[in-house]
């Protein structure tokens, strides 16, 4: 399927890795010129880019820390100054700020020292790129907003206190956003992955609780993140002319 993404230009955030490499990677086989952000990562961005190039893509690595609202102004800049354009936008980092998912924090032992920190990257991160992004796409008269928020924000998720509040939060800017820049040609979804196995997650899992969440599945197994990223490319392209405001689940049931 043709997602009409040919010279456009998207912005993955956290795109060096897990489901942001795997949306870099879609989105350039069907066309898009892509900036692949990070923050610490830069040589997996490079290598992002490289597989791109080697494929026939265009890339180019952007840091950008959600923490600082500076690097998210001058990542934006940049994009916009190579390009001339930014047409979409998948919202997908994550600042773990040293919160991990194992070995699992409970919620009354989760300090406001881990908590504040772990908020104000998570929630006004994705704030400010996409306010940084949306003057852009107002003057074009077209966007595609695609934040990356995950099943834990409607189910909760025990020992992820922080995770589901902050994932949840997005839903109120998506709904909100939906509304007030429909007018101005710009969609505004998340997608909402569970479980998936991302390098890290493979990584940190536990056999146990990788075979508990897999037997729990409909399917009888976790998604990979190239399973998740079709349904945000759709979402991000311009064949998406009346998805907005959705809350999309993509986690095999889960």
């Amino acid at each position: 399927m043709d997602l009409q993404l040919s010279e456009r230009v998207a912005l993955v955030t956290g795109g060096s890795r897990g489901i942001g490499r795997a949306a870099a990677l879609l989105l350039a086989r069907e066309g898009a010129r892509v900036a692949v952000s990070y923050r610490s990562a830069a040589d997996a961005a490079a290598a992002v880019v490289a597989e791109i190039a080697a494929a026939g893509g265009t890339a180019a690595a952007v840091p950008l820390d959600l923490a600082d609202h500076e690097s998210i102004r001058s990542a934006v800049g940049s994009v916009v100054d190579r390009w001339g354009r930014l047409d979409v936008l998948v919202s997908n980092a994550l600042d773990t700020n040293g919160l991990t998912l194992w070995p699992p924090t409970a919620f009354e032992e989760l300090a406001a020292s881990s908590w504040q920190p772990f908020l104000r990257a998570n929630v006004d991160g994705p704030y400010a790129v996409a306010q940084a992004v949306v003057p852009v796409m107002r003057a074009q008269g077209f966007g595609r907003i695609v934040l990356v928020s995950g099943t834990s924000a409607l189910d909760g998720q025990p020992f992820a206190a922080a995770l589901a509040t902050a994932k949840a939060a997005l839903h109120g800017l998506v709904r909100t956003l939906t509304k007030e820049l429909g007018p101005a040609g710009i969609l505004v979804n998340a997608v909402l992955p569970g479980t998936t196995l991302t390098e890290h997650i493979e990584a940190v899992l536990p056999a146990a609780a990788r075979t508990a969440r897999e037997s729990a599945s409909p399917i009888r197994r976790l998604l990979g993140p190239a399973e998740v990223v079709p349904t945000v490319a759709f979402l991000g392209s311009p064949l998406n002319t009346g998805v907005t405001g959705e809350l999309v689940r993509v986690s095999g049931g889960l």
